[in-house]
């Protein structure tokens, strides 16, 4: 996979100097980087009741959370996020082990003129009850549950189709608050622009494959798993958002770039693999992405100080970012869940350059 990476990073520049990534140009890239001829085909009995193994799991989440590290660390987002108050969901449905429904009214949640930087889902993990341990077993310790928050996304049809947002070790014997990022569920919402809630799901599973991480995992609960618990520790969505009216982000487009009237600049361009016919069934993680398009127009130097041969200057990426898959793809006569990330992916940085 690395040498198909490093093949493809020629091509995927040309793509993103050009603007943007165009769905075909996109659809060539996937399959040229997977080694793939055409897109795969898979049969109805292969896409029901998928487990994302968790091998699978743990290297796309190391993917995704050494990007939102990069992200976080640039220099537009220092000393400009404001916090939002905690919103307290609401308890769908509770299994009372191992998974539960969050739905939070996000009608006049984020303010006018705002981009949402961050969020985090906080639950509350109870206090450790040792009658819901099992018995001890000649195993190796088990001190940990892996606790994932998955975006629901309702379809046309009235079936729901889940997105894995975060996951993490949670110690079975530590209380207190847990923290999750769901940021990426917050975009998904907004770009949907629905009116309904969001809704988000939380799953409760062993450190590892086996029955007695299973029961281990059982013994986590938090305080929104238990009906009597009416106060204290419900969940809470905190929103960390940009005020685009007093912190324009530099190199960030504003309205007047969708008519070419602004200086070069980092324009949002979003791909929905859920809405693309030859994606949506095979690429299972994420739902879709930001990837931004570099808009706007560059002065021109005087004829006197342009060098020889050098042409116009125009508006191109000037640094990108990878983005990490989950995919689905049949192996001969078996069907494997792998995880990649394809290089040069998310438009990080536009500038103008000379061309020639």
């Amino acid at each position: 996979m690395d040498l198909r990476c490093a093949r493809m990073l020629c091509v995927l520049c040309l793509i993103l100097t050009v603007q943007a990534i165009t769905q075909e140009g996109l659809k060539e890239v996937v399959l040229k980087q997977l080694g793939l001829s055409e897109v795969p085909k898979l049969h109805k009995r292969d896409l029901e009741d998928l487990i994302i193994p968790d091998h699978v799991k743990n290297k796309y989440m190391s993917m995704l959370k050494r990007q939102r590290v990069k992200r976080r660390a640039l220099p537009s987002l220092a000393g400009i996020l404001r916090g939002i108050p905690g919103h307290t969901g609401e308890v769908l449905y509770s299994d009372t082990t191992t998974r539960q429904k969050l739905m939070f009214d996000m009608e006049g949640r984020i303010p006018k003129n705002s981009e949402v930087t961050m969020a985090e889902l906080k639950l509350f993990k109870k206090p450790l009850d040792r009658a819901n341990l099992p018995a001890k077993q000649p195993h190796r310790p088990i001190s940990n549950a892996r606790v994932s928050v998955y975006w629901v996304q309702r379809q046309h049809d009235g079936t729901n189709r889940t997105s894995l947002i975060d996951s993490r070790l949670v110690p079975i014997r530590e209380t207190g608050w847990k923290s999750f990022d769901v940021t990426q569920a917050v975009h998904y919402w907004l770009r949907n622009k629905r009116q309904e809630p969001m809704f988000l799901e939380v799953w409760i599973e062993g450190e590892r494959v086996g029955s007695y991480a299973s029961e281990m995992a059982k013994a986590v609960r938090f305080t929104s798993q238990d009906p009597k618990d009416k106060g204290l520790g419900k969940p809470e969505l905190v929103l960390y958002t940009l005020n685009s009216d007093d912190y324009g982000s530099p190199g960030e487009c504003r309205e007047e770039a969708v008519t070419g009237k602004s200086t070069c600049c980092r324009q949002k361009h979003y791909i929905s693999f859920r809405d693309l016919p030859w994606a949506q069934h095979w690429i299972l993680e994420p739902a879709g992405f930001q990837a931004y398009r570099c808009s706007g127009s560059c002065l021109q130097p005087p004829r006197a100080h342009r060098r020889l041969g050098s042409g116009q200057r125009s508006c191109a990426v000037a640094g990108s970012s990878a983005l990490p898959i989950i995919y689905l793809v049949r192996r001969g006569n078996h069907t494997k869940i792998e995880a990649a990330e394809f290089p040069n992916m998310i438009v990080e940085r536009c500038s103008c350059v000379t061309d020639g």
